[in-house]
């Protein structure tokens, strides 16, 4: 019999664009799983984070043709007794995660790192982990996964 977990790290991150920058690698050394959340750009990335830890990827916008393009636009994960729907640009959700049981929902797109709560879901947007746009961070999320918790944390890089 498998004793009950005690926690589980999952690295979550999106808008490589191509980049998967060394500390990047650095960060997620040590996660049990990993998320990306979209514009992938380079299926090498892919590759590279498959070394790391087991990974779920989605396709973002710029990913809707060439070698992402095969990459499921949406996502649904279940890790350790939690539901996650991963889609690329959160603006874009068009169902309840609340009336679906989802305990979070994972995003990109926007470039902007976000956490935050709403009605017991946790909506988390990792950054970009790619090239720096605008005057954003460069960032990536982990979210540490207990038998009664998800406690996420931003990462900054740049």
């Amino acid at each position: 019999m498998k004793p009950p977990l005690s926690s589980s790290l999952v690295g979550i991150l999106s808008d490589t664009h191509g980049l998967l920058r060394p500390e990047a690698i650095k960060a997620l050394r040590g996660v049990d799983y990993i998320l990306h959340a979209g514009d992938v750009g380079d299926p090498s990335i892919l590759d590279s984070l498959s070394a790391i830890a087991p990974l779920s990827a989605i396709r973002g916008n710029i990913d809707a043709h060439g070698p992402c393009s095969h990459l499921p636009a949406t996502e649904v994960i279940d890790l350790h007794g939690y539901t996650f729907y991963m889609l690329h640009d959160g603006q874009a959700l068009d169902l309840d995660p609340v009336a679906a049981g989802f305990a979070a929902v994972i995003s990109g797109h926007s470039h902007r790192p976000l956490i935050e709560w709403r009605n017991g879901v946790l909506y988390l947007n990792p950054g970009s982990a790619g090239p720096r746009r605008f005057s954003l961070p460069v960032s990536l999320a982990l979210l540490t996964i207990r038998a009664d918790s998800l406690e996420p944390q931003l990462v900054t890089m740049l």
